[in-house]
């Protein structure tokens, strides 16, 4: 699930710098510099791209602009799977991961009140009207009271 990023890997002009187009724009207009995974926190599209870039141990710099991340390879280092994690950044369900129960996203339900009948003295409630308040049915009956009158 989620949407796999269009990347155009390139090179940059300068041996040891790779060049990555995406098919969106993660820094608006703004440039944005990291030069360690230190500077590379916080939910902004560029800061976390660059983060999971540096986390491969391949990186030793990443400048964002728009669409364009440019990245400085660690010495010694390629560009080999660099591509996959700009491409992954905004899937968040991979084939293979085992989905939760639905009892595991679902909170417990509350314990209906004893007694639970309807306000106008009629048959017990179902289910689902046993979690409605009880000053709901209150008004209910009274404008249904107002109404008739």
């Amino acid at each position: 699930m989620g949407q796999p990023v269009a990347v155009l890997e390139g090179p940059a002009g300068k041996l040891g710098i790779v060049r990555f187009e995406a098919n969106r724009s993660f820094t608006g207009m703004g440039h944005e510099r990291f030069s360690s995974a230190d500077q590379a926190f916080g939910t902004k599209p560029a800061a976390v791209v660059a983060s999971r870039l540096f986390a491969t141990g391949q990186v030793a710099g990443v400048h964002v602009y728009g669409n364009i991340i440019t990245v400085e390879l660690a010495k010694g280092a390629g560009a080999q799977g660099l591509n996959e994690v700009v491409r992954d950044l905004y899937q968040y369900w991979k084939p293979g991961m085992e989905p939760p129960a639905f009892e595991d996203l679902v909170a417990p339900e509350e314990e209906a009140p004893s007694g639970a009948a309807a306000s106008d003295g009629g048959p017990a409630l179902s289910a689902a009207a046993q979690r409605v308040p009880a000053h709901l049915f209150e008004r209910s009956a009274a404008a249904r009271a107002r109404l008739g009158a």
